[in-house]
């Protein structure tokens, strides 16, 4: 049973999802659950790798439009914060790893990307529509999730950013 997802958008800021309920999905205020992630342009590693610090996850396609779109956005985002501030980690929906590995050598991504082959990931986050991103707080509980595409590295989304994860983000 599939229940409607009410969104409201703000400019330069995140929509925010009242509702949702897609089985296994992990909501707003939820944990994130263990899972393995396939490394595409680094090594393999498991979600619990990354607390410790806040979380942006991003689930792409390299068919999507939007999701090329904002790419150098992020991109831009994990290099200024990446590893300092939270981490930023990319999950492509791509059936074939191929198409995933070469849209990331054409666009130069250097945060960590990861193969969601068997959707375990785009299921528990609740993606629906890409590109999707996820704000996680240090001890995996999702804060905010983000439909659509942004530039993740203007000014409003960043001070929006550090409102989520209530951290002081030098601009």
């Amino acid at each position: 049973m599939r229940i409607f997802i009410l969104t409201i958008f703000l400019p330069f800021a995140f929509s925010s999802t009242v509702f949702a309920v897609n089985t296994g999905e992990v909501l707003i205020d939820g944990y994130l659950r263990e899972a393995t992630l396939d490394g595409l342009n680094g090594e393999s590693k498991t979600l619990s790798d990354y607390k410790g610090k806040p979380l942006i996850i991003n689930l792409w396609a390299s068919y999507c439009g939007p999701c090329r779109a904002e790419m150098a956005s992020l991109e831009r985002l994990a290099q200024r914060y990446n590893g300092k501030d939270f981490n930023v980690i990319g999950i492509s929906i791509d059936d074939y790893r191929n198409l995933a590995m070469a849209f990331i050598k054409q666009t130069g991504i250097t945060f960590e990307n990861y193969q969601d082959h068997k959707l375990v990931m785009e299921h528990m986050l609740g993606g629906k529509t890409i590109p999707f991103t996820i704000l996680v707080d240090a001890q995996g509980r999702i804060l905010n999730k983000v439909s659509g595409s942004r530039e993740w590295d203007h000014p409003a989304i960043i001070a929006a950013i550090g409102q989520t994860f209530q951290i002081e983000l030098t601009q």
